[in-house]
């Protein structure tokens, strides 16, 4: 069937709800799992007006619904470990029942025979592409923190690659059978906030060919294989630490990291939220500082430190009271003949907000769109990283920009972006949309109101409360999706002034057990609607091969060793109530 576009999007006051219903429109969508031109893009200008249109097409919706489906999904299976104690192989486990939760509406019975699709999309968080070489990486932090420095950081390109396979291999939607209509990540695309990075990261969203290495393009350099005995050297015979836990001999490991790679790219249009590690360096510090900006590029990086000395300056990184990074600058300073030589690249060098978008709008990384992933060029004129999109007919998407320019990792937002969204949820309500919210940040970990935004610096910052607050406020609003937790967490929220939805967040990429989530929006025709949460994998095998270096193998190593990694959280898959899910809401 042609693809469809409402009438009521170039009508705001009609009620695009209303219109649906006398139309038949939504038994319609129902019956094909259509797929829109996912949207057009609103981007938030400083005055809150909206800017230019920014239109993509979906991929081509089936010709009739899907099937209800669990092949390549955490329903039918997830990795697990084979054994008990030591370094644990991975093979295949038990796959991850649904659970229907009823916080906020109760479940009716028969609403699976009367539901009707409104959409499907794809969330990614926390890839966190890291440049394994760079000369500003903490992985001497591991002296008093394990977990610091993860043994597996130099594969999560092929690991982010093998997600993209999983998900462009996806049949649609697993429960309404609804054609996927764009994939959304929820920001720290990116881990040290270097260009190197950002290149990587949207090359594997639109597709292309990657060389996940800087500095010597002949060889690694870095930790792995410095002889310290702090980190797993896999090419070396060195009795590390994490060899004595039972990390492998990997001959060639290294070489195989940094070889080129491809990445097929979303098979789907994909939008783009950011996340503090994309805003700033190390994800803490805010821009300005010289001289963090020449040693990022330069040839010397600082590999060891005494345990003592680490925990003092983890303690200032999670205590917020070095947002410029003055204390890490003084200690490098004071370790300069500490440091050893490594080759310099300009491709390491931090990127701006400004580059952040202006790299977005680049033709070169379009995909299948849309131009900007969501970002505009008023955006870039405005200096905001906040939009608007049409997901669905009724349905819109609001991306927020929850990361502190003044420093640290925990967020907030400012006035104007606060009073921007409360006017874009009061204008969808009056039209009769369905707002779906996204930020990287969680509700709870909106704390950072203390620092000041250096371009906004009259600003007052808000935090999560005021957040929920203003969401309550509306009855529209049917989720709010984020990461930064690394970890799968989905909470109810109801609110005095009416309104209620569902807080829904997902684990990182980068820490086991390394997740997507599809997420379906249904109108069960009783007066309440569904979200549907669907986990998965990378495409990458449960089991490795350790003398499978390729792109597969190396993406599969990538998952077992993040499972056997010293320090890593054992929770961060959630709960059952936090994985595969069936929320429930009543209609606003």
């Amino acid at each position: 069937m042609s693809r469809i576009r409402s009438v009521a999007t170039s009508i705001p006051a009609v009620n695009r709800r209303t219109v649906l219903a006398a139309t038949g429109a939504a038994a319609v969508s129902a019956g094909v799992g259509y797929a829109l031109r996912p949207t057009d893009s609103h981007a938030a200008t400083e005055a809150g007006t909206e800017a230019t249109r920014v239109v993509a097409q979906s991929r081509r919706a089936p010709v009739a619904p899907l099937a209800p489906y669990t092949k390549g999904t955490t329903l039918a299976s997830v990795a697990a470990p084979r054994s008990a104690s030591g370094y644990r192989r991975l093979g295949d486990g038990p796959g991850w029942s649904r659970v229907v939760r009823g916080d906020l509406a109760a479940a009716k019975s028969g609403r699976a025979g009367r539901r009707t699709a409104l959409a499907a999309f794809v969330q990614l968080t926390d890839l966190h592409l890291i440049d394994a070489q760079h000369p500003m990486r903490l992985e001497y932090l591991r002296s008093t923190d394990k977990h610091a420095w993860r043994p597996h950081e130099a594969l999560t390109v092929q690991g982010a690659i093998s997600l993209v396979e999983r998900i462009n291999a996806l049949r649609g939607a697993p429960v309404t059978g609804s054609a996927l209509h764009f994939a959304m990540t929820t920001g720290d695309n990116t881990d040290n906030n270097a260009k190197s990075e950002l290149e990587w990261f949207l090359k594997i969203m639109s597709g292309g060919r990657i060389t996940p290495n800087t500095g010597d393009p002949r060889h690694y350099e870095g930790v792995q294989n410095s002889g310290l005995k702090t980190y797993w050297q896999p090419d070396s015979t060195v009795r590390d630490g994490d060899k004595q836990l039972g990390f492998p001999h990997l001959q060639g490991y290294l070489a195989a990291a940094i070889r080129e790679v491809r990445s097929p790219g979303l098979n789907l249009p994909w939008y783009s939220t950011v996340g503090n590690h994309d805003a700033m360096p190390l994800g803490c510090y805010g821009h300005g500082d010289s001289w963090l900006a020449e040693y990022a590029v330069g040839g010397r990086k600082l590999m060891s430190l005494s345990a003592s000395e680490a925990k003092k300056l983890q303690d200032h990184i999670k205590s917020g009271n070095d947002p410029k990074g003055l204390a890490f600058r003084d200690l490098l300073k004071a370790h300069a003949r500490d440091m050893r030589s490594v080759t310099p690249d300009p491709a390491r060098a931090p990127y701006t907000p400004a580059d952040y978008l202006k790299a977005h709008l680049d033709p070169a990384y379009r995909g299948l769109g849309p131009v900007g992933h969501g970002y505009s060029t008023a955006n870039l004129e405005a200096g905001t990283q906040y939009y608007t999109f049409r997901i669905a007919d009724d349905v819109v998407g609001i991306s927020i920009d929850t990361t502190d320019p003044g420093g640290h990792y925990e967020g907030s937002i400012g006035t104007a972006q606060l009073n921007w969204l409360e006017k874009q949820l009061k204008d969808n309500d009056n039209n009769g949309s369905y707002v779906v919210v996204f930020s990287h940040h969680t509700s709870k970990t909106m704390t950072n109101t203390g620092h000041v935004d250096p371009a906004r610096p009259n600003e007052r910052r808000h935090n999560g409360q005021e957040v929920l607050a203003t969401l309550g406020r509306h009855r529209n609003v049917l989720a709010w999706v984020n990461g930064h937790i690394h970890r799968n967490d989905i909470t109810a929220h109801s609110s005095s002034a009416g309104g209620s939805f569902w807080e829904i967040s997902t684990a990182s990429h980068v820490d086991y057990p390394q997740l997507a989530r599809v997420i379906e929006l249904a109108d069960n025709k009783d007066g309440t609607i569904s979200l549907f949460t669907t986990l998965v994998e990378s495409a990458a095998p449960h089991r490795t091969d350790f003398s499978d270096l390729t792109q597969t193998g190396l993406a599969a190593l990538y998952r077992e060793v993040s499972y056997n990694a010293p320090g890593a959280g054992t929770s961060l898959g959630g709960d059952a109530n936090d994985r595969n899910t069936e929320l429930v809401l009543k209609k606003g």
